[in-house]
């Protein structure tokens, strides 16, 4: 029998259980026997890679890069042999995986390779025939291109959720402490009533949701409620929409705290998002880089300070440079062998710095599409955002539509701002070029089907 998800009962123990030791009692439970029953009915093995990946990141660095070469050349060699796309690849360029031994610069005789190439390749890309065989299939979120499918074996799917697990470690967040993942609600979804299996699967997770379709005031302050009822260590979003909450608890109450760690995810996360998040929400701000065809590849193991580690233990990175001289970050994954990735352009703007503690992604700008045309001139996003933040001044956040003739832009602007003194900077800047609309958050566009927030809105 199940009750509303909203049952007063239930609403009830999320008070309680964000109170200690009440808290801490379901954390435990959570890790030590949730968790592992979960594992076991579900057939997977995570716990196991975590602690392999426990064991590889306590190594210096020199002798992980040797282990890394190693992996390079198996997943090389594997793809070589068992995947038709790159056995006649290798052989039309006379590729032998085995001279990255003597060079790793041979590595550059290979193309690289995009989502243009998976799609028109198709089955090709695969070491085996899908048909019998247990995979989970992925598909990209389209901001870099078109979407395509990208398949996982269990073991590629596992090494996943136990890179997940120990890069959370590494900010604070262990299996017994509690965290929240921001979702969006949809109009058409009703209650699915308790206990469901996404229940049961956020207890062993020890992991709640919220969800949400609003970014006014009304739909801030429920989430703001909803957080102060749960008390999470760590919360998990989009920065868009943890800076919205963050500019409306400033606007309320100057700061407030109810969760210890933010991580970021699904978009750049801009340093003065970073900033009025840990400020105004008191909180330590974690960014990751990550993406649906190889997932968390990024991670700030070692606080904002470092920067982003590249998981070492899941692929090798590089970086081409573009015709604008700009970096297009380049991977290769190392884990899933249904559909390895190799010298994958994933479309994110970045550079591969090699520290002697690791790889580190640098120099990260946003998605290679996020550019916008003003009178007929190619202007990169985050130039026209240095634009609004250092020459126009008074904006919280923008969105720029160009779906229609002319392209619209719609403004935040800062509670005590001039929408009238903006609106004329913006018309010196680039005279009779937007429609400038002055809007609350809950205004901006929201694309695909995790409603994801992008400054540039095409489709």
């Amino acid at each position: 029998m199940r009750i509303s998800a909203n049952h007063p009962a239930l609403l009830a123990s999320e008070k309680l259980f964000s109170l200690q030791p009440f808290r801490l009692m379901k954390g435990l439970a959570s890790a030590v026997i949730a968790y592992p029953i979960a594992e076991r009915r579900e057939q997977r093995d995570v716990r196991s890679k975590l602690r392999e990946l426990r064991q590889h990141y306590r190594q210096p660095f020199e002798l992980r890069l040797a282990k890394v070469r190693n992996r390079l050349l198996e997943t090389l060699s594997f793809a070589g042999r068992e995947v038709p796309y790159y056995r006649d690849l290798f052989a039309q360029t006379r590729f032998n995986p085995e001279s990255i031994e003597k060079d790793i610069r041979y590595l550059n005789d290979l193309p690289y390779l995009t989502k243009e190439i998976m799609r028109e390749q198709g089955e090709r890309m695969y070491s085996q025939p899908l048909e019998g065989l247990r995979y989970h299939m992925c598909k990209t979120g389209g901001s870099t291109g078109l979407a395509c499918h990208i398949a996982y074996d269990q073991p590629g799917a596992d090494y996943s959720s136990a890179v997940t697990l120990y890069a959370r470690e590494r900010a604070g967040n262990y299996k017994w402490r509690s965290e929240l993942h921001f979702a969006c609600r949809f109009p058409d979804t009703g209650d699915p009533g308790w206990p469901s299996r996404e229940d049961l699967k956020c207890f062993a997770m020890n992991r709640s949701n919220i969800f949400f379709d609003r970014l006014d005031d009304i739909g801030l302050a429920e989430i703001w409620e909803m957080l102060k009822r749960r008390k999470p260590y760590m919360v998990h979003a989009h920065p868009s929409t943890i800076y919205a909450l963050a500019c409306y608890i400033e606007r309320q109450h100057g700061s407030a705290k109810t969760f210890d760690v933010f991580e970021s995810s699904g978009e750049l996360l801009e340093p003065y998002q970073r900033e009025q998040i840990a400020r105004a929400l008191r909180c330590r701000v974690v960014d990751r880089y990550g993406l649906a065809e190889l997932g968390v590849m990024a991670y700030e193991l070692d606080g904002a300070e470092k920067g982003l580690q590249v998981l070492d233990s899941e692929g090798w990175p590089e970086s081409r440079e573009l015709d604008n001289r700009e970096h297009e970050l380049v991977l290769t994954g190392f884990r899933n062998r249904l559909m390895p990735l190799i010298r994958y352009a994933t479309g994110d703007l970045a550079r591969v710095e090699q520290r002697e503690d690791g790889f580190y992604l640098t120099d990260i700008v946003g998605r290679i599409h996020d550019i916008v045309y003003l009178s007929g001139v190619a202007y990169p996003t985050h130039t026209i955002q240095d634009m609004l933040d250092h020459r126009v001044g008074g904006i919280q956040e923008f969105q720029i539509d160009v779906r229609g003739e002319k392209p619209v832009l719609r403004i935040v602007p800062e509670p005590h701002a001039n929408p009238a003194q903006i609106a004329a900077k913006i018309e010196g800047y680039w005279p009779g070029a937007l429609i400038v609309e002055f809007v609350g958050h809950e205004a901006f566009v929201r694309v695909g089907h995790r409603a994801k927030f992008r400054h540039v809105v095409t489709a």
